[in-house]
C-alpha cells in the first residue's frame, strides 16, 4: 500500500480491552493527516475521542483496520518496534501537563529520553525550552510555574526528539484564555515546521486553529470542516449533541 500521508488510518475498528464482538467504540474509521498538518478531532462526549486518540497513538489496539505511523503500521508491529516509534518519532501533550513535581523543567523535557535509555543533552533540553522561550525556567520545578508555563514545559519535552507526529489531548483544557493563546502559537510553530497533529478538544476556538476540524459522533465520522469559524464549529456540535439526547 502506497504510503501518502505521516499518518494514516484506513476502516479502523477499536474497542475497549475485554469488550464483546460488536462493541466497537471506533467503527470503519478512515482518515489520513499530511506532513505539517493539524487535525482537530471533536464531538460530543462519548463519540469516541478519546479512543481515537488512544488507538492511533498505538495505546490501545485496533480491532481491526490499518493505521500507518510515519510508515509503520502499528497494527502489526512489534512491541520493540512501537517503542522505538514512541520514543523516536511522536510526542504527546496532555491537558494535565504529565510533569513530575520533584523535577526542574529542564530534567521534565529530558525525562522521557533517560527512561529509554537514550537521553538528550542537557544543551538539547535547553535548547527545547528556548524554543518555547522558557529558558530562564530551566532550574524552577512545576509548582513554581503558572499554568501557562507548565503547559509550555509539554511541549517542550515532545518537541526534543524532532517528532514526526505530535498527539494533544486537550492541550488547553487547563488554562487560562491568555495561556491558551500562547500554547495554540507554539503548537502552531511546530505545524509549520513539518510536525503533523491530531488534537482532541471540546474547544472550538482550538479547532479553529487546525487546518481540518474531524467530527466524530457515535465512533464514526461524519464530517470534515475545511473552512471554519469557532461559531460555526460550535453551532454543528450543539447539533450533535442534541441527536445524542
Amino acid at each position: 500500500m502506497q504510503q501518502v500521508g505521516i499518518l494514516e488510518l484506513y476502516d479502523v475498528h477499536c474497542a475497549y480491552p475485554g469488550e464483546p464482538s460488536g462493541a466497537d467504540v471506533l467503527r470503519g474509521i478512515s482518515l489520513t493527516v499530511e506532513r505539517g498538518e493539524s487535525v482537530a478531532v471533536m464531538g460530543p462526549s462519548g463519540s469516541g475521542k478519546s479512543t481515537l486518540f488512544s488507538c492511533t497513538a498505538g495505546l490501545l489496539p485496533a480491532r481491526s483496520g490499518s493505521i500507518f505511523v510515519d510508515g509503520l503500521d502499528i497494527t502489526t508491529a512489534t512491541e520493540k518496534q512501537l517503542t522505538a516509534l514512541r520514543r523516536d518519532r511522536l510526542g504527546f501533550i496532555f491537558q494535565d501537563f504529565n510533569l513530575v513535581s520533584a523535577l526542574t523543567a529542564e530534567q521534565n523535557v529530558g525525562l522521557p529520553a533517560r527512561f529509554s535509555g537514550r537521553p538528550r543533552s542537557r544543551e538539547q533540553n535547553l535548547e527545547a525550552l528556548t524554543v518555547v522561550g522558557l529558558r530562564d525556567k530551566a532550574g524552577a520545578r512545576p509548582d513554581q510555574l503558572s499554568g501557562g508555563q507548565r503547559q509550555r514545559v509539554a511541549i517542550a519535552r515532545a518537541l526534543v526528539s524532532q517528532p514526526a507526529v505530535v498527539f494533544a489531548d486537550e492541550p488547553t483544557g487547563s488554562l487560562d484564555a491568555a495561556s491558551g493563546t500562547q500554547v495554540l502559537a507554539q503548537l502552531r510553530g511546530l505545524i509549520e515546521q513539518g510536525t503533523a497533529m491530531l488534537i482532541v478538544t471540546h474547544d472550538p476556538n482550538v479547532a479553529t486553529r487546525a487546518d481540518r476540524v474531524v467530527l466524530l459522533f457515535d465512533g464514526e465520522i461524519v464530517e470534515e470542516l475545511a473552512a471554519h469559524d469557532a461559531a460555526s464549529i460550535a453551532a454543528r456540535l450543539a447539533e450533535l449533541e442534541a441527536a445524542v439526547s
